[in-house]
């Protein structure tokens, strides 16, 4: 395990960041598109985006970025 201090500012920015990226993969995986082995390593990525942003942010924040596999069919 690793760790690191940040200060405020910077807090807002990962979490800036990893909004980004997630909204950018939700978008992706609702292309149809997109090859069905592609959308699963998407989801992968997803979810390791998602766990290290549910460690900024309050629970409640969370669940607006919680994967819904319905949404991405």
């Amino acid at each position: 395990m690793l760790g690191f201090l940040l200060n405020e500012k910077e807090v807002q920015e990962v979490e800036h960041m990893l909004k980004r990226e997630m909204e950018e993969l939700l978008l992706d995986l609702s292309d149809p598109r997109i090859d069905d082995v592609v959308k699963r390593a998407m989801e992968e990525k997803y979810q390791i985006v998602f766990r290290i942003y549910k460690r900024f942010v309050p629970p409640k924040e969370t669940m607006k970025y919680v994967l819904n596999k319905r949404s991405t069919q």
